[in-house]
């Protein structure tokens, strides 16, 4: 069954995080290089996902042609394979030890080659690059293959492929092969540049376990228009699924004499938390910084649970609590903390070893004095954007100091904010002390990335979780013992099954719960689970073996970082010798990319550390092909270049980094600018209202609805029979909305719009879309689209269509729109939604049949025929004339 909209059925949701995949040519055309054909192969078997990137380039000019191959990967994922086929020769990656791979590319640049490093570390991705000369009429064939562990990350997996070829593409086709034994209960398909063209290139086939998720565009729908030969491909496709699951919680898949277990139960209470949050507020952190974490710290008190309890400690030089002792989550509670978070300013050094200290004092005087409740969970959140500066500030003495006052009671997970952290000083900090370290990337959506963070660990719901199995069963068996596991995670355990094993592996898994002790059993037929996976033709085999190497070099990499000196050479030596045997590019391993005679003899690819690049997530310009070799070798120069550039793009409209784009397209005049003697001479434009309701069944077919007096927030319209409900904040002094907001309780999905962008939400999981930007996003009996005019509709079988805009016309600012009007129920209410209730006209006036009265539900409201702006096609709108009404 091939399907264009997923089927849903209940299930806790589980995503498949990112798998990103980006060939890039930025001089494709000029240069003569025609990539004819690109086809992306993903397969992903129980979470381990293979992706296999073949891109196919011929030279169409007269000339020796330089041909680019760039691919952008998960950070997680580890390079498995990469080879060119060049004139019927192949040229293989071949894995080493780095130090081995470092010679040979070290002899290169001392003969004069650019063998340049081929590394980049961008904010979720790795690049990966190599470029090879093409003789006219000559082709190539590039392959690459990477691998990865799906983690699970606020309920769900995500498939994240990039598409960007930048030219048309002959043959051009993705297929991502999923198969889930425990099975897949729905699947949700988004595009960021899916149109109308190109939505029937896009298809979908599933049954119980399979799921076939297929783009093959023709190169009439990858044009742009007819007249243009550009391509409109240029952003994201991304494959969310969900998964049955077990009353036990676990699922244990086994293959070729590997097993995985996955631990994930439902149902439990979340326990309730003791955090404290850690806030700098250094001089560094002044500007839009300190505003992003005043915003999310204001809205994660807000998602506090009344059973929390919480305190905040501010630092810079030095450190001072918001109050002497942890408090209870209570409503007057959270408003104080709010109101002083709102009041946070940004100034002095940065006392780190301090902050943290007084946060485990706070801890542990409340559990002295049996303050902490029975069952609880203590959290300490640090957020800080720089190195300790005052105070204790050797990186060692510090990590030393805060291990020993935390003596395993307690757990610290650190944020670096921005490039300007030692992000390696903090990763260790947060894995010695059963946490862990996240950098957040300093952007417009810096304040979502915190709250996203909060949402991982705001539900705790074991302590103390053991797996356990016969050792007459397994062996070599991955990390079994955990501190914590969050609402929305997973836990995951792999091993290899003895020679002489039971027909029946049985597992336990046990933790507390409320302070009393959990059990949970799972059991697994050896044979039944072997055939299952034998029998599949689309899944790669010997998955598991590789999948338990993956999760092994990833525990001992991490293991690594918090182990003594003493320990950590053989630690090293394991990685090591796993990463060659298994063929991936690891921190400890490089592939050696050969190349023919005459040319540059190799190129190397790493494996770069989350420290390794501090401004990695800058932008790079697009003519950068002059810079490339010097960029990979040394990045600085180019970088310290962009961050020029950066400054003065911040700088280039009057309202700064955070003002809309449309502002610098702003053509009308406000009349307050205009000179008293001219301004008789002007006429006002036509203004849009802030809202234009279609009335089903009337003889006045559309209301234009302006509000007057501050409204928010406001439930603009709700009805429960559909399910939706749109509310919105007014400001009068600025004559628009200062922000609308549309939720769906069946698609447990809420949109929020601003002038600035829209933040959808789904199942905790937030994601951010820049007006204009074009997107397509099927879910569940609901679709979200937006066009490139930036007019975002939410539709669905049987659903009223709600759309917003952002409108750049005379009266800028938010507006919302209605269709399918007719499906609202009867039980339809808001200031809005009113009007969808018996509404009833008075005869017009006599003397001024421009003039009428309405009334709905008991209110009556005057009504002026008034010409006004239609706005609901996008700018630059059209005149039309209407009944208006002013709330």
């Amino acid at each position: 069954m091939k399907t264009r909209a997923p089927v849903h059925t209940r299930g806790v949701v589980l995503v498949l995080l990112p798998l990103l995949a980006v060939l890039q040519t930025a001089t494709a055309r000029k240069n003569g290089i025609d990539i004819y054909s690109l086809t992306v192969d993903s397969r992903v078997s129980a979470r381990f996902a293979r992706t296999v990137v073949t891109s196919r380039v011929v030279n169409r000019a007269d000339t020796t042609q330089e041909a680019t191959f760039q691919m952008e990967l998960p950070k997680k994922a580890f390079i498995t394979n990469f080879s060119m086929v060049i004139d019927g020769v192949t040229y293989p990656g071949t894995i080493k030890e780095k130090a081995a791979a470092q010679e040979q590319y070290s002899a290169a640049v001392a003969r004069g080659e650019s063998a340049g490093l081929v590394k980049a570390t961008g904010r979720k991705t790795e690049q990966f690059q190599v470029s090879v000369s093409v003789a006219p009429a000559a082709k190539v064939t590039f392959e690459l293959a990477y691998e990865e562990l799906l983690k699970r990350h606020l309920g769900v997996y995500e498939l994240l492929l990039k598409v960007r070829p930048q030219q048309l593409v002959q043959h051009l086709q993705m297929d991502i092969h999923i198969f889930e034994p425990q099975g897949i209960s729905s699947l949700e398909t988004k595009c960021t540049f899916l149109t109308n063209e190109l939505a029937d290139a896009l298809t979908i086939s599933q049954n119980k376990t399979k799921a076939h998720i297929r783009f093959k565009p023709s190169l009439t729908q990858q044009q742009k228009s007819p007249e243009q030969q550009d391509t409109a491909l240029d952003g994201s496709l991304i494959i969310r699924y969900d998964v049955n699951r077990t009353l036990s919680g676990g699922s244990i898949h086994i293959e070729n004499g590997y097993f995985v277990h996955y631990f994930a139960p439902e149902g439990l209470p979340t326990m309730p938390k003791n955090v404290v949050f850690v806030i700098d507020k250094s001089g560094s952190m002044s500007g839009r910084k300190i505003h992003q974490t005043r915003e999310a710290l204001i809205k994660i008190l807000d998602d506090l649970n009344p059973k929390d309890q919480f305190n905040l400690i501010v630092f810079s030089s030095e450190a001072a609590p918001w109050k002497p002792a942890l408090l209870p989550a209570s409503a007057q509670n959270v408003q104080e903390a709010k109101s002083y978070a709102a009041g946070i300013q940004a100034h002095g050094g940065t006392n780190i070893n301090e902050a943290v200290l007084a946060a485990v004092r706070l801890l542990e005087r409340a559990n002295q004095e049996e303050l902490l409740p029975s069952g609880s969970v203590a959290l300490i959140i640090l957020l800080t954007d720089g190195d300790p500066t005052v105070g204790e500030t050797n990186p060692a003495r510090i990590q030393e100091n805060v291990r020993k006052a935390i003596g395993g009671q307690f757990s610290l997970f650190c944020l670096g904010f921005g490039f300007d952290v030692n992000y390696a000083f903090l990763e260790k900090l947060g894995l010695d002390n059963g946490g862990l370290a996240r950098r957040i990337y300093e952007d417009s959506d810096s304040a979502l990335q915190l709250q996203d963070f909060y949402q991982e660990v705001a539900n705790p719901l074991m302590t103390a979780v053991t797996f356990e199995y016969p050792s007459n069963a397994v062996e070599t068996v991955t990390q079994g013992n955990f501190r914590l596991l969050f609402k929305g995670s997973e836990m995951v355990v792999a091993g290899k099954l003895r020679d002489q094993s039971p027909d029946v592996l049985l597992a336990k898994v046990k933790g507390q719960v409320h302070k009393q002790n959990f059990t949970f059993q799972t059991e697994s037929r050896v044979a039944e689970q072997e055939g299952e996976f034998r029998s599949l033709k689309y899944i790669f085999h010997n998955f598991m073996e590789r999948l338990w190497a993956y999760l092994t070099i990833q525990q001992l990499l991490e293991q690594t970082v918090s182990a003594p000196d003493a320990e950590q050479q053989a630690l090293r030596n394991q990685t090591l010798s796993l990463s060659l045997r298994y063929s991936f590019v690891t921190p400890l391993t490089s592939m050696v990319v050969t190349k023919p005679d005459g040319q540059e003899r190799a190129q190397i690819a790493e494996k770069p550390t989350e420290d390794g690049n501090r401004h990695a997530d800058l932008p790079v310009a697009p003519g950068r092909t002059a810079f490339r070799s010097h960029f990979l070798v040394d990045s600085e120069p180019l970088l310290a270049v962009n961050r020029k550039l950066s400054k003065v793009q911040t700088m280039a409209g009057p309202y700064g980094a955070a003002a809309p784009p449309h502002r610098h397209r702003q053509t009308w005049v406000p009349l307050s600018h205009v000179v008293p003697a001219t301004m008789a001479t002007l006429a006002a434009p036509v203004q849009a209202p802030h809202a234009i309701l279609p009335l089903p069944g009337q003889s006045v077919d559309r209301l234009c609805v302006d509000f007057r007096h501050a409204q928010g927030p406001v439930t603009l319209l709700s009805d429960p029979d559909q399910g939706v409900e749109v509310t919105g904040e007014f400001e009068t002094r600025k004559n628009q909305f200062s922000w609308i907001e549309v939720a769906f309780k069946d698609a447990q999905l809420q949109v929020r719009a601003d002038p600035r962008h829209v933040v959808a939400i789904q199942n905790q999981r937030s994601s951010t879309h820049k007006w204009k930007e074009t997107l397509f996003s099927v879910m569940p009996g609901l679709e979200m689209t937006m066009d490139q005019a930036g007019l975002l509709l939410l539709s669905g079988p049987g659903k009223v269509t709600i759309g917003l805009l952002s409108w750049e016309g005379p009266g800028p600012g938010l507006r919302l729109l209605l269709r399918d009007t007719d499906r609202f129920s009867s039980h339809v209410s808001g200031p809005l939604g009113q009007f969808y209730q018996n509404l009833l006209w008075d005869p017009p006036a006599a003397a001024d049949d421009s003039k009428r009265k309405l009334r709905v539900q008991e209110n009556e409201y005057s009504a002026t025929r008034e010409l006004r702006l239609d706005y609901q096609e996008g700018s630059p709108g059209t005149e039309i004339s209407c009944w208006c009404v002013k709330l």
